[in-house]
């Protein structure tokens, strides 16, 4: 039974964007990209690889990989573009933009990864800005006593934190092997307590031994507390995706 995509051709009434250079990578992908060597941004990814893969799970793929229902001329197959696998309508009836493999509207995607993509929609939306805009920060690089004010922001490329202050310099992203947010205590009342600084345990580049940066609040507390939670979330998403 044919997929009613025809993935070995063309995705019905899918279109794609020209290139992959803008998109940002999160996790819940299962193509075969290293999130953790590229940061956050995928390296680039070939339009048919999904429907290659759907192309190899057509042949075997009689029923439905979600409800086991079987396929017929009646009860069409259909592939999720995020993973790939075989499903009947039922069970991948989502459409979710999925930006970091190129497509452009909103796509058919399985209940699972439709899910994974509405998360990643939200950080596009609200923590990426954050991030790109940047916080300013008391810097102190391993255990020195000289700290510096610095402004911490996520490079354009999404590979990289930049800090700038009298000095500059870049930590990649790939290349950190730990983050912990720093908060200022119990608020007042039982209210959650505010991000207030950020320890990172990272190799420089060309080095195997691992440096500490530590981050805390400067003037502006709130802007800086709102970038930290940025982070966290980055942060959460690409050690998820490391784990998958």
């Amino acid at each position: 039974m044919p997929c009613c995509c025809q993935c070995c051709k063309t995705t019905a009434g899918d279109k794609h964007q020209l290139s992959a250079e803008a998109l940002v990578a999160l996790p819940g992908h299962r193509a075969k990209v290293n999130h953790l060597s590229c940061g956050f941004r995928v390296q680039e990814i070939c339009k048919h690889y999904v429907r290659g893969k759907a192309l190899n799970m057509r042949a075997k793929c009689p029923r439905c990989m979600q409800c086991d229902t079987k396929f017929d001329f009646i009860r069409r197959k259909h592939h999720c573009r995020r993973c790939g696998r075989c499903f009947c309508d039922k069970c991948c009836s989502k459409k979710v933009a999925l930006h970091r493999m190129c497509f452009v509207d909103p796509v058919r995607q399985c209940a699972e990864c439709s899910l994974v993509s509405q998360k990643e929609m939200e950080f596009y939306d609200k923590q990426l800005k954050v991030l790109l805009g940047g916080g300013t920060f008391v810097v102190t690089l391993g255990t020195s006593e000289k700290s510096e004010t610095m402004t911490c922001r996520l490079s354009n490329n999404h590979r990289y934190l930049f800090l700038d202050g009298e000095s500059h310099f870049e930590v990649e992203l790939s290349r950190i092997s730990s983050m912990q947010i720093l908060t200022d205590g119990a608020s007042p009342g039982g209210a959650t307590s505010r991000a207030s600084g950020m320890l990172l345990h990272y190799k420089p580049m060309g080095s195997q031994d691992t440096q500490q940066l530590r981050v805390e609040a400067a003037d502006d507390k709130k802007a800086a507390s709102l970038w930290l939670a940025a982070m966290h979330k980055a942060a959460k998403l690409l050690y998820e995706a490391r784990d998958q």
